[in-house]
């Protein structure tokens, strides 16, 4: 007799349909991008015009991060707990005799905390005005609510992709939600890494070498793409793209003094990293290597990440710090309002303070190492949630 799948495969037989996405999984990635968006655009708007009112667009799109994914979550574990199947509940984490997913719980927590912050980041400018850090304290609980989002998304799409016997749409999406989190904590490092004329100092590969071989290669492990951590890395660098091209799009000027720059439209983000160079490297040496000997792995790839993104990003800030590069494809109006124009501009900043030196260098590969690891360790945990 012949097996179901030779059945299926055999001609003129239609192929099972996948089941169809739960709404709730595209609803809560958007949750994630829509955060991200907004906090680019909110920097921009602080460069451009000082600080506003509240009710900016982009806090808008930033609040409406959390409460996509509250809703959304807080609807799906109400169904789980009360009208959810048997395979639904099974599939669900108690907390408070409800169930629902784990990355549901997480997005819930997270909105929350994005609900706090929205009053103490307004108290905060009013009591010490326009804030000259990217991470305040309101903005680090922000930071944190919006996290745990993106968290959320990455592991109610992982626990999918298990389930469904490792499915190359939920390998995509997956790689977009790691994508995503790149996104972020290269948004949270922008004062050290955000500018290309950071490029030739230590600190800069100090602080990637911390921050993004650990998901890299959490994504790599995890997902069941082809190209993981490659697509994360376009992932970030299109979105990135995006508001660089469209930000300039719309007009605005100054509010506060003092004006050192008569700006006419948003200032863009800085150009991003090239991380899609690296993180071909982290998908070549995965695949060639496999699982197993992961204190190896995790050394090899380390190595090789900090190795190709040195060579990347030292001779491409070459070009991205001179004025042929003041251009709409890579930013032109690229500096704050209040910032005084000079040579600053077109050279590298700390080369003489924080040189890189083959003792950093060596530093910055035990950090990547170090990062790979926890990575392969977090996407082996990825790689078996189930709920």
């Amino acid at each position: 007799m012949p097996s179901i799948s030779a059945a299926a495969s055999a001609p003129g037989v239609p192929a099972p349909r996948a089941a169809a996405l739960p709404w709730y999984v595209p609803a809560v990635l958007v949750a994630a991008t829509c955060a991200v968006v907004g906090v680019i655009w909110d920097i921009s708007w602080h460069r451009t015009i000082g600080r506003d009112t509240f009710w900016t667009p982009a806090h808008l799109a930033i609040y409406a991060s959390g409460i996509i994914a509250g809703l959304s979550c807080g609807w799906l574990v109400l169904k789980t707990t009360f009208a959810g199947s048997d395979a639904e509940r099974a599939a669900g984490v108690r907390f408070w005799g409800f169930r629902g997913p784990l990355g549901a719980w997480l997005c819930i927590w997270g909105a929350m905390a994005m609900i706090v912050s929205a009053p103490f980041d307004n108290w905060w400018h009013n009591a010490y005005g326009l804030d000259v850090k990217v991470l305040s304290l309101p903005h680090l609980i922000l930071a944190l609510g919006f996290t745990g989002i993106q968290l959320g998304a990455v592991l109610m799409v992982a626990a999918l992709q298990n389930r469904a016997g490792g499915e190359a749409r939920y390998g995509r999406l997956l790689a977009y939600g790691i994508g995503i989190l790149v996104l972020n904590v290269a948004i949270l490092g922008f004062e050290q890494i955000g500018f290309s004329q950071n490029a030739h100092n230590a600190l800069y590969y100090l602080v990637c070498a911390a921050i993004f071989p650990i998901l890299l290669v959490a994504g790599a492990r995890a997902s069941s793409l082809r190209w993981p951590a490659t697509t994360a890395a376009v992932v970030y660098v299109g979105v990135t793209l995006i508001m660089v091209w469209v930000l300039p799009l719309f007009p605005a000027t100054p509010k506060l003094a003092p004006v050192y720059r008569p700006l006419t439209h948003m200032v863009p983000p800085p150009f991003p990293l090239l991380l899609i160079v690296p993180a071909v490297a982290v998908d070549l040496v995965m695949r060639r290597f496999g699982t197993g000997r992961d204190w190896r792995l995790s050394a090899l790839v380390g190595v090789s990440f900090l190795a190709v993104l040195l060579v990347t990003q030292w001779f491409a800030t070459i070009y991205l710090i001179s004025p042929a590069s003041e251009s709409f494809l890579f930013g032109a109006q690229r500096w704050n309002y209040n910032s005084l124009p000079g040579d600053f501009e077109h050279q590298f900043w700390d080369i003489r303070s924080d040189p890189v030196t083959p003792l950093k260098l060596g530093f910055a590969a035990l950090l990547a190492m170090t990062s790979s690891r926890v990575g392969l360790w977090l996407g082996n945990g990825l790689a078996r949630v189930q709920r």
